[in-house]
């Protein structure tokens, strides 16, 4: 099986970051991987975010992957997937936090910000539509 590729904490782009977590799927893969501050994989995922199948959970976890958010390993059959927070924080101090503490805000506050759900009913309908 090939190595799987990270980029290294320099490589690590602000513009890439911000990218991935403009997604409100990924966002929230991102919060949970931070309050729970455990590995997920995209089974364990599936559980808590109804309605996204796995290679879609697969996608967004690439992504999120690839903008240097997660380190991913292989164990057995499984991909998991860690936060590299303190990776992040140390090229971006205080970026993730802030932008999740903002996430957290809005959604206590009742703004009407996208969530998981209103993501996988928008998508639904694209795909209905189209």
């Amino acid at each position: 099986m090939r190595p799987i590729a990270h980029p290294t904490t320099d490589e690590i782009s602000l513009a890439g970051l911000l990218h991935a977590l403009a997604d409100p799927i990924r966002l929230d893969i991102v919060r949970r991987l931070c309050t729970a501050g455990c590995e997920m994989n995209c089974i364990t995922s599936a559980a808590d975010l109804a309605g996204l199948s796995k290679s879609t959970l697969s996608h967004h976890f690439r992504i999120l992957r690839e903008a240097g958010l997660v380190r991913s390993e292989r164990r057995g059959v499984e991909l998991l997937n860690k936060l590299r927070l303190d990776e992040i924080e140390a090229r971006f101090p205080g970026l993730l936090r802030s932008i999740l503490a903002a996430r957290d805000a809005e959604a206590c506050c009742g703004r009407k910000s996208a969530t998981v759900e209103d993501s996988v009913q928008v998508r639904s309908e694209i795909v209905l539509t189209t």
